[in-house]
């Protein structure tokens, strides 16, 4: 089973460089030569530029079980045990892939979107997005990818579900095709729930590779 790892946290000022560079030449290359492991992408937030996301895409959910993988978390280099205990914010979800409209490459800009889902709602979400909402976004130029997932463990609070949008633009967020997905029948009614009022929403920018 495929899926992902989604991970934030917020660095002093003081440390954000040292952090950056640790993030880009040890915590990330020691994991992606695992088998399982199929790509890294890291992002800063929008709105809040001191706060970042990493997403590992993983092609295989039985490599976070590895004894490779499992040394590199539980025994961390200092230089990573220092970085981890120095960091605020921290959030750390493993999900299991629902769906994928296919893989866009090179986003500049990731939507994401947390849902605590109630399970008998589970399958209206799902249907919500399959038949109505993911069709109606993706028909505006510069909205490239969209993927869910399930979460299968958490820290950093209760979600159930993730959501993912790849964007080529922030501006396609003001696309006629984004306010025509808003409006549709299934999204008029799906926003009348409580929980999908309660969802966290998180604009960030990519970082270059």
């Amino acid at each position: 089973m495929s899926g992902m790892l989604f991970s934030q946290m917020r660095p002093p000022a003081a440390l954000e460089a040292d952090f950056n560079d640790w993030y880009d030449t040890e915590h990330i290359p020691a994991r992606l030569v695992l088998d399982g492991f199929r790509r890294a992408d890291r992002y800063v937030e929008v709105d809040e530029p001191g706060n970042y996301l990493a997403v590992y895409q993983l092609d295989d959910m039985r490599v976070l079980q590895h004894p490779e993988y499992r040394a590199l978390k539980e025994q961390p280099s200092e230089r990573t045990a220092t970085m981890l205990s120095s960091v605020s914010g921290f959030t750390r979800f493993i999900c299991d892939l629902v769906a994928d409209s296919g893989d866009a490459g090179q986003h500049r800009f990731l939507q994401a979107l947390a849902f605590e889902i109630p399970e008998d709602e589970v399958d209206d979400f799902d249907d919500f997005y399959d038949t109505e909402h993911t069709p109606m976004l993706l028909e505006a130029d510069g909205w490239l990818r969209i993927h869910r997932y399930r979460v299968r463990s958490g820290d950093g609070g209760s979600w159930t579900h993730f959501v993912l949008h790849e964007l080529a633009e922030r501006s396609v967020m003001d696309s006629p095709e984004r306010q025509a997905a808003r409006s549709a029948p299934k999204r008029t009614a799906m926003g009348q729930r409580p929980w999908f009022a309660n969802a966290d929403r998180w604009l960030y920018e990519r970082r270059p590779a």
